[in-house]
């Protein structure tokens, strides 16, 4: 990024709720601990690079210890012969706070915009909003007001885009075979006065910028219209994207509104302790054996306060290798005792080896259990970190709270959330509220039942425009499977015509759709209820769902709450923190207005080797299972 083109700020997003709970081990051993080290090795050979040019570093990186890696980066600088000017925040720790191993508050980007005003060539923080890392250092380049919420708020999305580098270029993007990202260069956001910013990438670096690489970010772990941050509210729901040539897109149009009086505060904790086998079945009868294999571990496992058994049907019929023809079932345990799934544990799971079903073996030996984390994000008032600036000279500067948000009409009304409802939202009346949830920029509570949404061009010009009637080709909002009466259908995977991503946010798993075109917008948004998501994910099916629609991006987005448990940390499912659960609903076959779907061809079947029937077994014919 320092030799690939013009650059004023450099930022480094280094922190996660796993992360927290790696640093908060570390700082137990050695209290001196708790920062990312890699960004010191980083900074080696790239110290002298920035401060010649004149770029601007800042970083999360100081994790627990701000201050720490701070003096390290003068050790460094000063081993290095490089003169810089350091300077970090501090006042998102409040530990100590009840049984957490760690405990920090989400804090806005002010802190950061101090420390350049004062001259800072690098800004180190503790734990701050992703989004902090570019909207503190456009504050501080356009001078921006406090209560400059438009601008503030499209800074905030742009650092959005940002936050996971090259997933904005072509990473993780649901239609990558359409381009070559390989080595997907890391974007950069030309960030404008107004708050609109062009996401992009340094000339001759690999991967893509389109609408829809940006789409797929925009939707990453955010939790409805209202994108809440400790500095201002950022309104998805106003976002337009303009492809404005190769690897151009610009992010313009983005409404502010004032902060919540509450932060996000991040609590990790030791939840136990972990352990697991996983057995290989390979060739026929894979779920007897399974069941054999449970069986026999029954009164082994009867006494641990956890153990879930899932079986991976990897397995091929008539496969042509092994690897192919065998499934794998994995035990998992937890207890907060770590006698409980040790080796004593593992080791009669292993003794089963001559005396279970045919075939057995396992991935690896037994090992020694391992601690897991939990994750929980209460609020606590914006008053209560002592959020500060530690400019370069030593000096302290107290960053007060925002301005707070006031009482009364909201200026653009946010579209509602739809919760478990039955029929599309279009003929559902309005939806109703829900709890507040978590995200990584605080907290997202739901508007009001039956407001609208905020009137806001839509960023392709074939789209028909919020209000109007939906495209000609389109099915009708409301229509059972949004498929139109007489509409000859195809049955294809979703993903066909919808792009995904999905992720953590705690417990809670969040889930965007987008489509390319309005028409196919209009059937997804018809078709794909909450009901109809639980059909397509069972897992799913006993949780709370609340489903956002964002018109502008042509998106809808899922929160899933409870899927993972208590987070990423804790393992709870085999996905901990929901990457491929969008990619799991594209796999789904549905039912697809023909003119809708893309063209395709359908597998030719694997020849066939029967069995002369005298010879074959008297089984019934499996059952095949509902569409």
């Amino acid at each position: 990024m320092l030799d690939g083109g013009p650059l004023d700020v450099l930022t480094g997003d280094y922190l996660a709720e796993l992360t927290m709970l790696i640093l908060g081990r570390d700082r137990l051993k050695d209290p001196a601990l708790g920062y990312a080290k890699t960004y010191l090795r980083q900074l080696e050979g790239s110290l002298g690079v920035a401060v010649d040019r004149g770029v601007r570093l800042v970083t999360n990186a100081g994790g627990l210890n701000p201050a720490g890696l701070a003096d390290a980066i003068r050790q460094l600088a000063a081993r290095l012969g490089v003169p810089v000017s350091v300077a970090h925040v501090e006042g998102d720790d409040l530990m100590p706070y009840e049984d957490a191993l760690t405990a920090n508050a989400y804090l806005g980007g002010w802190g950061i915009t101090e420390c350049l005003r004062a001259g800072a060539d690098v800004v180190v923080t503790g734990r701050v909003t992703d989004a902090a890392l570019v909207s503190g250092p456009a504050a501080w380049f356009f001078d921006w007001a406090r209560d400059d919420f438009d601008a503030l708020a499209g800074a905030v999305v742009a650092g959005h885009v940002l936050e996971c580098g090259t997933q904005a270029t072509g990473g993780n993007y649901a239609f990558f075979t359409g381009h070559d990202v390989r080595r997907p260069g890391f974007p950069l956001a030309e960030v404008a006065r107004d708050g609109s910013a062009v996401i992009t990438k340094h000339p001759g670096t690999g991967g893509v910028v389109n609408t829809g690489t940006v789409t797929a970010q925009l939707l990453y772990e955010t939790q409805g219209a209202r994108y809440l941050g400790p500095d201002v509210v950022a309104r998805l729901d106003t976002v337009r994207l303009t492809q404005q040539g190769p690897d151009r897109v610009l992010v313009s149009g983005i409404r502010g509104e004032p902060a919540p009086g509450t932060l996000k505060l991040g609590l990790t904790r030791i939840g136990g302790w972990r352990n697991e086998v996983v057995f290989v079945l390979t060739g026929l009868d894979v779920e007897a054996k399974a069941a054999l294999l449970k069986a026999q571990l029954a009164d082994a496992l009867a006494g641990i306060a956890s153990a879930e058994w899932t079986l991976a049907r990897t397995d091929h019929e008539d496969a042509a290798t092994q690897e192919t023809a065998s499934a794998l079932l994995r035990l998992t345990v937890k207890d907060p005792d770590p006698a409980k799934v040790g080796r004593p544990l593992t080791a009669q799971a292993i003794e089963l080896a001559l005396a279970s079903y045919p075939g057995f073996h396992v991935t690896t030996p037994p090992a020694a259990p391992t601690p897991y984390g939990t994750f929980a994000s209460p609020l606590v008032p914006s008053t209560t970190p002592p959020h500060t600036a530690i400019l370069p000279d030593g000096t302290a500067v107290p960053i007060p709270p925002p301005p707070q948000a006031h009482p009364g009409p909201q200026a653009c009304p946010a579209p509602p959330a739809f919760e478990e409802v039955g029929v599309p939202p279009a003929v559902a009346g309005g939806g109703s509220g829900t709890e507040p949830r978590g995200t990584e920029e605080g907290r997202v509570g739901d508007s009001p039942a039956g407001l609208s949404p905020a009137p806001a061009p839509d960023r392709h010009p074939e789209a028909a425009a919020p209000g109007t009637a939906p495209h000609p080709e389109a099915p009708a909002p409301g229509t059972g499977n949004g498929t139109g009466t007489g509409t000859e259908t195809v049955r294809i995977p979703l993903g066909r015509i919808a792009g995904a991503r999905s992720g953590d946010k705690g417990g809670d798993a969040n889930l965007g759709l987008w489509t390319e075109t309005q028409p196919a917008y209009e059937w997804l948004r018809a078709t794909l209820t909450v009901p109809r998501l639980k059909e397509l994910l069972p897992e799913t099916a006993p949780l709370h769902v609340t489903r956002h629609e964002l018109p502008n991006l042509r998106a809808l987005n899922f929160v899933i709450t409870g899927l993972l448990g208590d987070g990423a940390a804790a393992q709870h499912r085999f996905d901990p923190q929901a990457k491929a659960l969008g990619e799991w609903l594209r796999a789904r076959h549905v039912d697809v207005p023909h003119h809708l779907a893309p063209q395709h061809r359908a597998p030719h079947p694997a020849p066939q080797h029967p069995v002369p029937h005298h010879l074959a077994p008297h089984h019934p014919a499996p059952q095949q299972p509902s569409p």
